[in-house]
């Protein structure tokens, strides 16, 4: 039983909150047991350790099994070393400490890819987060996250996914003009999402073809070097007296279009 908060395991882990420790190490947290029953099931080589309180693990009894299964063993800790380690206010008792693997460029278009999600400056976590949600519940094939984009192992980034982080490639560390290049050579158009592009609806027909979508900054949107770096952009219509879309909604919105696109022309 881990007992001592200010133990220099607990530190370690702790430290993790901070990218520069994420960095160092290669390594990143996930708090609760939808995300130890997610990286269990997805990437449990990816585990380095798991940490529990005999509490929760009672109430979670697939999550010990899961470990092992994965011949993880499970460190009992108290609730406030759970605490401690915790980024969150509340912990539900269980925390794993994950290696960080991000996929290449190179990888993601041999894949052969259909759609794809860049975010070029995207900074708010949460917005990270339920976009790569919504990149896996359309079916996208990656997430390419560029320019100063907020970290894709951020603790609240990782939240907001649910786990989708380990159901879909995310390639991080790039730059845009080098995914546009790669993506071209790969027969994938990109295209911009922007207040100022074209009619989404008259352009509704190209969203058949393998589709890179690019979004930008949740404030100032892309600058002109990214859009023009784009092979079309378009704009959501708003109908209602709405002054315009949250980023994370926008973005699900393009990219359930694209999906229902390239499902139907099938």
């Amino acid at each position: 039983m881990l007992e001592n908060p200010r133990s220099p395991r607990v530190r370690a882990v702790a430290k993790l909150h901070k990218r520069s420790a994420r960095a160092e190490t290669g390594l990143f947290l996930l708090e609760g047991p939808q995300a130890a029953r997610e990286v269990l099931t997805y990437r449990p080589g990816s585990v380095e350790e798991l940490f529990a309180t005999p509490t929760a693990m009672e109430r979670h009894v697939e999550l010990r099994d899961a470990a092992a299964a994965a011949e993880i063993e499970i460190v009992y800790t108290t609730e406030a070393v759970l605490d401690a380690m915790a980024d969150t206010v509340t912990p539900q008792g269980i925390l794993a400490v994950a290696r960080q693997s991000p996929t290449s460029l190179k990888d993601v278009f041999a894949a052969s890819p259909r759609l794809i999600a860049i975010c070029q400056e995207v900074r708010d976590p949460g917005n990270l987060g339920t976009i790569i949600r919504a990149a896996d519940a359309a079916g996208a094939d990656a997430v390419i996250l560029t320019g100063r984009t907020v970290d894709l192992y951020n603790p609240k980034v990782v939240r907001a996914t649910t786990g989708s982080l380990f159901h879909l490639p995310v390639c991080v560390g790039v730059e845009l003009p080098a995914v546009v290049e790669r993506a071209r050579a790969a027969g994938v158009r990109v295209i911009a999402a922007d207040v100022g592009g074209a009619d989404f609806l008259a352009a509704r027909e190209m969203l058949t073809e393998p589709t890179a979508w690019l979004f930008g900054n949740e404030a100032r949107g892309l600058d002109e070097e990214s859009l023009a770096l784009a092979d079309a952009s378009l704009r959501l219509p708003i109908y209602g007296a709405a002054e315009s879309l949250n980023l994370a909604s926008a973005a699900s919105v393009c990219l359930y279009e694209s999906a229902f696109a390239q499902r139907s022309s099938a």
